[in-house]
């Protein structure tokens, strides 16, 4: 076995792995940018980003995720469902024996990194897997390690990641060849039979999911930034709503954009890097993605390109509307270093209506911000998940963020609550989907606009605006905002058949109460009213 590159006098042997052919330990992006085009992993962009196919999954694959039940974890805690499926710590064993014994004789890369920029709750992890662009993917997204540092680190969870071995349902208790183990016991995550990205890095989250709120830490799947008045605002939302677009602004400092922690000192950012959706990207909305996405070291995954110029065709949704750029937080120029910062003044939910029924912008009570939080309503976009049709498709996802969380959602409820109560913070309810009609008959809210509302929202210029109350859903809308047409702030005003936008806000409010069946058990009579009643 050779062992190149920085390696760590915590061996690779203290996970089992032996008899391997070559150990590439913390290869640097150009060494893994080579190591990932010599093995015919990927190709390179006309400005040098690395372009890498997931093949067959170019999403997450959630009903592949299990965790091993019986650990040290309090197994009252866990969420167990749909979301968290539990699977036998036998089950585990016998596989990881088997991911140990296919990778004897081949080639692994591994990268020593942290996850969680406040030095009080950082953690450090290990990422083994079998491509040299996974490995670039971890060296993005994650935080880096000083090189004099990384001899002596060692890891308090490490994730194995095979994309080319795939499970056999019959015999290891899989649904699928695809599999997302967490054992809390072991410490060890297990990835195999995909190559979507997105696995690796949702893994670790999902960690910190359970990590920190036993600490009281609120943990968050959204982006932060920062104002010049040390203001910061959280982005709330699922894929494809907005996150990363709407915190990438040009005059605020961007602190992350996806995941986050909000302790008793403020916010911190949870990775190192950012991972965005690109399709239909255009430099001119989007300039601070657009030029982080076509630097080196950045990765592409599925998107479209010519063989010959190498230049991308980011409009191509040919092999999937979830096409993502992974790249170093360091590519955008306007961030908070440190990566964290003071408490939020603002939060945002962001969800993308497919029905055109929700307001582009609403200011939210407490208790609505309760109720919405638990619902996490937005429109899933193609691709995002396998099994996704062409079309969005409404959904609800507790906490914006259901797929990622290990504990029940009350833990991370009442930790919000708390918070935003404890530093009165003002939350808003933002619309970046349609108007004027559903999906395929409305227009999605240009992203002018939305930025416009959120600018007016941070700036305070929204504060004294009168509100109306929406009929449907109760929820407080501004008479107007500067640069949007006031017209489009009132939905019913924004359709041209009023009764068809009651019967598609009725069909609505009855998936939200039907919803909050589910996730809204345990909560106050303050909450629960706080919700869309239909008279």
């Amino acid at each position: 076995m050779h062992q190149l590159g920085l390696s760590n006098i915590y061996g690779i042997e203290n996970h089992g792995l032996r008899n391997l052919r070559n150990v590439y330990w913390n290869y640097s992006p150009p060494a893994l940018v080579e190591e990932a085009i010599c093995r015919g992993e990927g190709q390179l962009s006309k400005t040098g980003a690395l372009i890498v196919n997931t093949g067959q999954h170019t999403g997450r694959s959630p009903k592949d995720k299990y965790i091993v039940e019986g650990g040290p974890q309090k197994d009252d805690l866990i969420w167990w469902g749909k979301v968290n499926r539990p699977i036998k710590e036998e089950q585990f064993n016998r596989l990881h024996a088997k991911l140990i014994g296919y990778l004897q004789g081949r080639d692994v890369f591994v990268q020593d990194m942290h996850v969680g920029a406040h030095p009080d709750f950082q953690m450090p992890i290990r990422i083994i897997t079998e491509k040299a662009w996974h490995s670039l993917f971890a060296h993005d997204l994650f935080i880096r390690v000083p090189p004099e540092e990384q001899k002596y680190h060692q890891p308090e969870f490490t994730l194995i990641d095979c994309p080319d071995f795939i499970a056999d349902p019959e015999t290891d208790g899989t649904r699928s060849g695809t599999f997302i183990m967490v054992n809390f016991t072991s410490r060890l995550i297990l990835i195999g039979g995909t190559s979507y990205a997105g696995e690796i890095k949702k893994s670790i989250f999902t960690i910190m999911n359970y990590v920190l709120p036993l600490k009281g830490v609120l943990s968050m799947h959204c982006s932060a930034n920062v104002g010049a008045d040390d203001d910061v605002a959280l982005f709330f939302g699922l894929s494809g709503t907005g996150k990363t677009t709407l915190s990438s602004d040009p005059e605020r400092r961007l602190i992350g954009d996806d995941e986050h922690g909000w302790s008793d000192t403020g916010v911190f950012n949870f990775e190192g890097g950012c991972y965005a959706k690109t399709i239909r990207l255009r430099a001119d909305l989007e300039p601070i993605i657009w030029e982080a996405t076509h630097r080196f070291g950045a990765v592409l995954e599925n998107v479209i390109y010519d063989s010959h110029t190498r230049e991308i065709d980011f409009d191509s949704e040919e092999r999937t509307e979830n096409t993502r750029g992974a790249y170093p937080i360091d590519y955008v120029a306007n961030r908070v270093a440190e990566g964290y910062a003071g408490h939020p003044k603002n939060i945002f939910f962001l969800s993308a209506d497919a029905f055109g029924v929700l307001p582009p912008i609403s200011r939210l009570t407490p208790e609505q911000a309760m109720y919405y939080f638990l619902s996490g309503y937005t429109a899933k976009l193609a691709g995002t998940e396998k099994g996704l049709g062409n079309e969005p498709q409404a959904t609800f996802s507790t906490c914006f963020g259901a797929p990622f969380l290990p504990l029940s959602p009350s833990i991370y409820v009442e930790l919000l609550g708390k918070k935003i109560q404890q530093h009165n913070v003002q939350v808003w309810l933002i619309n970046t989907g349609w108007t004027g009609g559903e999906y395929g008959i409305g227009k999605r809210v240009p992203l002018p606009y939305t930025r416009a509302m959120i600018r007016a929202a941070l700036s305070g210029k929204l504060a004294d605006v009168p509100m109306q109350q929406e009929p449907f859903f109760g929820l407080w809308v501004p008479e107007y905002c500067p640069d949007v047409p006031s017209e489009i702030l009132l939905p019913q005003a924004a359709w041209q058949d009023e009764k068809a936008y009651s019967r598609q806000a009725k069909y609505l409010i009855e998936q939200f109460e039907k919803n909050f069946v589910e996730c809204g058990t345990g909560v106050s009579a303050e909450i629960v009213a706080a919700g869309p009643h239909y008279a």
